[in-house]
C-alpha cells in the first residue's frame, strides 16, 4: 500500500506540471481547445483539439475529437502557414464579418418557405368535382 501512495503522489505532481494553460473556444457546432502542456523536461508544447457532438441512431450522443500536437520548434512555420491560408481565403472571398452564417441561414430559410408556399396553395374545390 505504501508504494501505491507514493505512485499516486507522483501522478498528481505529473498532472500539475503537465497542464500549464487552457483555452476553450466555442464556434457553432464545434469547440476548439488550446492546451499548453509541458514535457518531462519542462518544454512546452501546444495541443489543439476540435470536438464535435455526434448523435447516434438511437438518440445518444458522443463527442468526436481530433487532436493536433504542435511543438515549439514548429510554432513559427505553423503560424506563417496558417496566416498565409487565412489571408488567401480573405483575399478570395472577403473578410468574415460575423454575420455570414446568419445571412446564409436566413437565405436558406426564405428559399425553403418560398418553395413550400408553392406546394401549400391547394384548392379543395377541385376535389369535389
Amino acid at each position: 500500500m505504501e508504494g501505491f501512495d507514493k505512485k499516486d503522489g507522483i501522478d498528481k505532481k505529473q498532472n500539475e506540471r503537465d497542464d500549464i494553460f487552457s483555452k476553450a473556444v466555442r464556434a457553432g457546432k464545434r469547440t476548439y481547445f488550446f492546451d499548453v502542456k509541458a514535457t518531462r523536461k519542462n518544454d512546452y508544447y501546444l495541443t489543439i483539439t476540435e470536438s464535435k457532438k455526434r448523435y447516434e441512431e438511437d438518440g445518444r450522443f458522443r463527442f468526436e475529437k481530433h487532436k493536433l500536437f504542435l511543438y515549439k520548434e514548429d510554432f513559427e512555420k505553423f503560424a506563417n502557414g496558417l496566416k498565409e491560408a487565412i489571408d488567401f481565403i480573405q483575399a478570395e472571398q472577403g473578410a468574415y464579418n460575423g454575420n455570414e452564417s446568419t445571412q446564409t441561414e436566413s437565405k436558406e430559410t426564405s428559399e425553403e418557405s418560398l418553395s413550400t408556399a408553392e406546394y401549400t396553395n391547394v384548392d379543395f374545390e377541385d376535389l369535389n368535382q
